[in-house]
């Protein structure tokens, strides 16, 4: 039986770990060949080599996807080499140091936006014209309930995620009647790398991060790739402009 989205191209970036990774693989599961992207290559060539391992097609590309001469030769590069992009998973992403809005530093604030917003604008930037030349695709952009709701010490996390929900239904609207579907994922507490750190820097405890979530637990990255691979695929083919929820009931409260 074929898999979702079975003879796709798709490009994925921050692909080298946690819900980039997740979402990688289960692409390739379900019948994609996948370019990762993460701007570092370790993780990155984990990546690839467990989609090989299992049968799958992967490739790599290091990019930061805060410069825009990268980010266009991350879409040069796929297309070399696999002929098109029918989707993008625009993931990377840092959380930035945890601080009061006072306390941020103004270095802190523009490299934390630089990489999850303008990165995912550049991205789109470049991926969209690839599509228009296809005749359509799909793309997704990780967002976050910190992009639908407030956190303390999180600011330039918090306003680069809430500008991703808006830059996606604006490209949502702006092509939507070129057949190119924009939507983004706003994952809640997942264990990842990213929040590994935060507990290890004493931002939050486990118990305040689960205390937050209805469930009673962190959600896993692999909980996450669920719903990109489906906003991907040609099954959310009238869904566009939609910030999907993944939380646990986070944001339910």
């Amino acid at each position: 039986m074929p898999g979702l989205v079975q003879g796709k191209v798709i490009l994925v970036t921050g692909g080298g770990s946690g819900i980039g990774r997740a979402t990688a693989l289960r692409l390739a599961q379900e019948g994609a060949t996948v370019m990762i992207a993460d701007y570092i290559p370790e993780g990155a060539e984990r990546t690839v080599k467990a989609i090989r391992d299992n049968g799958g097609v992967a490739s790599f590309v290091q990019t930061d996807v805060s410069v825009t001469a990268q980010v266009e030769a991350m879409v040069a590069k796929t297309v070399e080499t696999y002929g098109r992009i029918d989707g993008a998973f625009n993931n990377a992403g840092i959380e930035g140091r945890m601080a009061t809005t006072v306390e941020t530093s103004e270095e802190n604030f523009d490299r934390t936006i630089a990489i999850n917003l303008k990165g995912v604008w550049l991205c789109m930037k470049y991926e969209i014209p690839q599509m228009l030349k296809q005749g359509g695709g799909s793309i997704v952009n990780t967002a976050s309930v910190a992009g639908l709701v407030g956190f303390e010490r999180l600011p330039a996390y918090n306003a680069s995620k809430h500008g991703v929900v808006g830059l996606t239904r604006t490209a949502a609207l702006e092509y939507a009647a070129k057949n190119i579907r924009v939507n983004c994922v706003c994952p809640g507490v997942i264990r990842t790398p990213m929040v590994e750190r935060i507990l290890d820097t004493g931002g939050f405890t486990e118990q305040e991060l689960r205390a937050g979530e209805p469930v009673g637990r962190m959600g896993q990255p692999e909980e996450i790739a669920q719903g990109v691979v489906w906003l991907l695929s040609d099954a959310a083919s009238f869904v566009t402009g939609h910030p999907m929820v993944i939380d646990g009931g986070w944001v339910a409260r």
